[in-house]
C-alpha cells in the first residue's frame, strides 16, 4: 500500500514537471485565492491588535467623563448639544469626587501643531502639547522610560518641567541626552525631567511626538475660549468600578445643576466598553474578509477542475496504456487525484507566504501592530487541501472510467 502511494506521488511529480506552464498557471490561480484570504485576515487582525492595544493601555479599571456619549458623538444627528466640560467643571469634580480607592486625572490638548525649540534647533510645527495633572500617566497607562513623573508639588507649584515623547531623541536630541535639558514652547522654557515609553502611531496620529506640561502652565499658554477638558477616573479594584461610576454621575450632575427629571448633558465611557464595541465591529470585518476570499477561492476551484479535465483529455492514450498494462481504476484515479493535491498544496503554500507578506507590508505602512496570523494560515492550509479534493475528485473519476480500448485509439 505504501509503495503504491509512493509510486503515485512519483508519477504525479513527473507529470507536473512535464507540464510546467500549465502547472504554474494552476498554482497561481490557487495562490491568488489563498493570498486574498490570508492577506485580508492578516490586515484585519493587525488592525484589531492596534486598536485594542491603544484602548487596553488605558486600563480595564478606568472610565472617562466626556462631552458626549460614544453613540451620540458618532451620530450624525446632533440635535442634542451638550456644553463643554470646562476647567471649572473638571476642577470641581476632582474636589468633590471622593470615592474610595480612586484617582482622578484632568488633561486637555493645548495644540497639535506646536514648534519646540532647543538651543539653535527646532522641530517642525507638529508637536502635540498636553496639559496634565499628577494622575494622568497612571490613569492612561502611559509609562516613563527614563527619568521621573510629575509630583503633586510640580503641578501645584506650576514648576516649569515637562515630559517628552521618545521621538524627540531622533531630531532635537540626536547627539545628547534630553534629561535636564531646557526646551522652549511659545517662548516659555521647560526643563525635561522624563522621557515617555514609545506608543507608536495610530492612523497617522503620532503618540511619540508630544510634550506633557503641568495643567496650570498649559492653561496660561493656551487661552482659547471653550476648551474642552478630559476627566479620567481610575479605580484600583475592578469590583468598585460600577459603584464609582454611579458616584461620578451623581457628582457631575450636581456640578451641572441638573434636576432629577433632566437627562445627563455629558457622557460616561468605560475603557472595556470601548474594547467590546471595537471587537463587535471587527467581527463584521472578518465576515467581509471571508466572503471576499470564498468567492475568489470558488473561482480557483473551478479553474483547477477545468485544467485537470483538460489534462485527463490530453493523457487519454497514456491512461489506455496504463490500463492495458494492468492498472486498476483506483490506481488511475489515485494518480490524478495525487497530482491535484500536490498542485493545491504548492498553490496554498505560495498563497500563504504572499498573503502574510502583503498583509504585513500594508500593516507596516499603516503602523498597525502585526502579529503572525496563525488562524489564517491554518484556515488557508485546510482550504487549499479541500480545494484540491473537490477539484480533483471529478477529473480523477473520469480518468478511472476511461475505456482502455477507446483510450488506446485516441489520437
Amino acid at each position: 500500500m505504501f509503495s503504491l502511494f509512493r509510486e503515485n506521488i512519483r508519477i504525479a511529480i513527473d507529470s507536473i514537471k512535464g507540464q510546467v506552464l500549465r502547472t504554474i498557471l494552476t498554482v497561481l490561480i490557487i495562490a491568488i485565492g489563498i493570498t486574498s484570504l490570508v492577506g485580508i485576515l492578516t490586515l484585519v487582525g493587525a488592525l484589531e491588535n492596534t486598536i485594542s492595544g491603544d484602548f487596553a493601555s488605558m486600563g480595564a479599571n478606568t472610565f472617562n467623563i466626556q462631552r458626549y456619549e460614544f453613540n451620540t458623538r458618532n451620530n450624525r444627528d446632533r440635535s442634542k448639544i451638550n456644553p463643554i466640560i470646562s476647567y471649572r467643571n473638571a476642577k470641581e469634580f476632582k474636589k468633590k469626587f471622593s470615592y474610595p480607592f480612586s484617582k482622578t486625572a484632568i488633561h486637555f490638548t493645548g495644540t497639535r501643531n506646536a514648534e519646540v525649540t532647543y538651543e539653535n534647533e527646532k522641530t517642525d510645527p507638529e508637536v502635540v502639547v498636553v496639559g496634565i495633572n499628577e494622575n494622568y500617566l497612571e490613569n492612561t497607562g502611559t509609562e516613563i522610560d527614563v527619568g521621573r513623573n510629575f509630583t503633586f508639588f510640580d503641578i501645584e507649584n506650576n514648576n516649569h518641567v515637562c515630559l517628552i515623547g521618545p521621538d524627540f531623541k531622533k531630531n532635537l536630541f540626536k547627539n545628547t541626552k534630553p534629561i535636564g535639558k531646557t526646551i522652549s514652547i511659545r517662548g516659555v522654557k521647560f526643563k525635561i525631567i522624563g522621557i515617555l515609553k514609545s506608543k507608536g502611531a495610530t492612523f497617522r496620529n503620532n503618540q511619540d511626538l508630544k510634550v506633557l506640561i503641568p495643567l496650570q502652565l498649559a492653561r496660561s499658554i493656551y487661552t482659547l475660549p471653550n476648551i474642552n477638558y478630559n476627566i479620567n477616573v481610575k479605580v484600583n479594584d475592578k469590583q468598585f468600578l460600577n459603584g464609582s461610576q454611579e458616584e461620578a454621575i451623581i457628582t457631575f450632575r450636581n456640578i451641572r445643576r441638573l434636576n432629577p427629571i433632566e437627562e445627563n448633558n455629558f457622557g460616561l465611557e468605560r475603557s472595556d466598553d470601548l474594547l467590546n464595541r471595537i471587537s463587535s465591529i471587527t467581527v463584521y470585518l472578518y465576515y467581509a474578509a471571508w466572503i471576499i476570499s470564498i468567492i475568489t477561492i470558488l473561482g480557483s476551484s473551478i479553474a483547477l477542475m477545468n485544467i485537470m479535465l483538460v489534462s485527463v483529455t490530453e493523457r487519454t492514450r497514456e491512461i489506455g496504456v496504463r490500463k492495458a498494462l494492468g492498472a486498476k481504476k483506483h490506481t488511475i484515479a489515485g494518480q490524478f487525484f495525487m497530482e491535484t493535491v500536490i498542485i493545491g498544496q504548492i498553490g496554498g503554500l505560495i498563497g500563504i507566504i504572499l498573503g502574510v507578506l502583503i498583509g504585513g507590508g500594508i500593516s507596516a505602512v499603516l503602523n498597525f501592530s502585526f502579529s503572525t496570523p496563525w488562524l489564517a494560515i491554518i484556515a488557508a492550509t485546510t482550504i487549499s487541501f479541500i480545494i484540491a479534493i473537490v477539484s480533483g475528485l471529478y477529473p480523477a473519476l473520469k480518468a478511472a472510467k476511461q475505456d482502455p480500448i477507446e483510450s488506446l485509439r485516441y489520437e
